[in-house]
């Protein structure tokens, strides 16, 4: 499993930028490379309350191989505090690379820090991790045997991940049942994007009703895929988008996604480290008016935040569900030198109301847990809940004559 997976990077991943053909860097030049884009870019100006220009010199004369200026690299960015600002070997950013594109390989999960611990945050539609029955706000206290316990995301990356038709053994701690090891073999993943099946298959969506299960915003594909099936509800009543433990991924594909449903409007501000804010708006015009219920839950991130945050903000859509993971920070992609690359975390972003969700969330209107023993039972309330407030939206649609 790749490190840009693992890492949870996928939740935030904002913005592709390749600087043109690699060309060769002796250490110390990548190093020096690494700190002026820190310099430049890192969203918080105080570069976490330090004086960052002692980074630059600190290692002179001491970087003799390319391992030596990735260590270095990593020590430096690790004074930022930033788990989504990390620096790519030139293996693991073509890993990267080929997830935006639509495949990747591991076990299928996206992790993240939570208070010092290591939590899964969603696993990804029909992978390993999806069907060995890894769930958003599992805790890994163990991988292959050995503890977690003050691992940083890059070493669990590369713990977790390994070639195809190997097994990791992962203790899981799940809150209300006992910890449990988790034997998961890899494999080869596609990333799909778009589907209409429900998680739970036994549940029954109308006929009328327009069901959207959107898993991931990695892939380039998304958002046509999404506008496809906007078209094609034009004979339904309403539109349910599920955007339950899907982690995110490329901003462009929220922000599309957003403009096809709405008339007007901010879709999402950012804030960079100077302070300037920018706002994006709808201008290419609405694919449908349908009625919008968006279901989400805590392992609904990023770009799943900004596409719940924008409809419920301008009142387009009513969320139901479960409180979202709370990612407000937008990351870019850096090519370096060698084939290696950085990403950065360069803005945090706000709803249309102007609400900082970092390590908040998304509220839902209308609050429905999913428990243990209704997905033993394979009874999606959530889902169920959903389809009965579009059924009340409709049935006020129809009244009211509009």
């Amino acid at each position: 499993m790749k490190r840009f997976i693992k890492s949870g990077l996928a939740i935030i991943t904002a913005i592709y930028m390749s600087c043109g053909l690699s060309i060769a860097a002796t250490p110390a030049e990548l190093y020096d490379d690494v700190w002026k884009i820190v310099n430049k870019k890192f969203y918080d100006p105080t570069n976490n309350s330090q004086d960052w220009a002692k980074w630059r010199y600190r290692y002179d004369h001491k970087l003799k191989t390319q391992e030596d200026a990735y260590i270095a690299i990593d020590t430096m960015l690790a004074s930022l505090n930033d788990p989504y600002t990390r620096f790519l070997p030139p293996k693991e950013f073509s890993e990267e690379t080929q997830a935006i594109k639509g495949s990747l390989k591991g076990i299928g999960t996206q992790i993240g820090l939570r208070d010092g611990e290591l939590v899964i945050i969603a696993p990804l539609e029909d992978s390993p991790a999806e069907r060995a029955g890894l769930l958003a706000d599992d805790k890994i206290l163990e991988i292959n045997g050995e503890s977690t316990k003050g691992i940083n995301i890059d070493a669990a990356a590369d713990k977790i991940r390994g070639e195809k038709g190997t097994t990791v053994n992962l203790l899981i701690q799940r809150k209300g049942v006992p910890n449990k090891i988790y034997s998961i073999v890899r494999d080869e993943i596609e990333v799909k994007s778009v589907s209409c099946k429900p998680p739970i298959e036994t549940t029954v969506i109308p006929e009328d009703i327009q069901y959207i299960r959107l898993s991931s915003f990695i892939s380039k594909n998304a958002a046509t895929e999404m506008e496809t099936l906007f078209n094609n509800a034009a004979g339904k009543k309403g539109i349910i988008i599920d955007l339950r433990s899907n982690p995110g991924g490329l901003l462009t594909n929220a922000i599309y996604i957003s403009d096809m449903l709405l008339k007007g409007g901010p879709i999402v501000s950012t804030v960079d480290r100077d302070r300037y804010k920018s706002t994006t708006r709808a201008r290419y015009g609405q694919v449908t008016d349908k009625p919008i219920v968006i279901l989400i839950n805590k392992g609904s991130a990023s770009a799943s935040e900004i596409l719940s945050g924008a409809l419920k903000d301008n009142h387009r859509a009513t969320i139901v569900g479960e409180q979202s993971f709370g990612k407000g920070l937008v990351q870019e992609i850096n090519k370096l030198p060698d084939e290696a690359g950085m990403n950065i975390t360069i803005q945090r972003y706000l709803t249309p109301s102007g609400q900082d969700i970092n390590k908040k969330g998304i509220t839902p209107d209308v609050v429905i847990e999913l428990t243990e023993e209704n997905v033993k039972n394979k009874d999606d309330v959530q889902l169920k809940k959903a389809i009965e407030v579009l059924e009340q939206i409709t049935c006020v649609v129809q009244r009211n004559g509009y």
